[in-house]
């Protein structure tokens, strides 16, 4: 069987929060129905995460597959590819031995993916959270960074526990209805699809 790790941006390097982002993806993809479920390996910023990748890339065997998973920050342009993608808006090579299916995407942040489950959200946060701010988005990866963070900020204000990044966004990440997500972000649905596939 394939060992797979999987770098991800996100977490700092307190070892709660990253144990909280473990646990977390462990669990979407758990719900996701992924069976060999990647090892997560939090590595705070994007730049870490891609380094981390990449040293893994050097030396990985035929049972080892490294993958990434970074926000995508903007809008991915019509046919770009995630590596054309990371190369035009952080200036990333593909390292040796990578391919197209070694990295993903969550567009434009790992919150959009909140966003896709309302009713995770309203669990989470209580009956004072507010629908109001969401609209009815044709394409949810497309809708700015920026605006993801002021729907979730205005949606969460008369909650008792205001959204914020951290132990909150990976408590909520771990609640979500994968299929809620793949259905609003195709990145996403590329990711699962080849975790599944492994």
């Amino acid at each position: 069987m394939v060992t797979v790790k999987l770098y991800v941006e996100g977490a700092g390097p307190r070892r709660a929060q990253q144990s909280q982002c473990r646990r977390a993806f462990a669990r979407f993809f758990e719900s996701a129905g992924v069976k060999n479920r990647p090892g997560v390996e939090p590595c705070g910023g994007r730049q870490d995460a891609f380094d981390n990748f990449s040293r893994a890339m050097k030396s990985a065997a035929a049972d080892r597959l490294p993958l990434l998973l970074v926000d995508a920050e903007t809008t991915v342009e019509g046919a770009r590819t995630v590596w054309q993608h990371l190369k035009a808006h952080d200036g990333w090579d593909m390292p040796p031995g990578a391919g197209d299916s070694h990295a993903f995407l969550m567009v434009q942040v790992m919150e959009t993916w909140l966003l896709a489950d309302q009713v995770a959200l309203r669990q989470y946060f209580g009956p004072h959270f507010s629908n109001a701010p969401f609209r009815a988005w044709p394409a949810l990866e497309a809708v700015p960074k920026q605006t993801v963070y002021e729907v979730l900020e205005k949606a969460t204000a008369g909650c008792r526990q205001a959204y914020c990044k951290g132990e909150v966004s990976f408590e909520v990440l771990a609640s979500l209805a994968p299929a809620k997500v793949e259905k609003a972000c195709p990145h996403a649905k590329a990711l699962l699809e080849r975790l599944r596939g492994i």
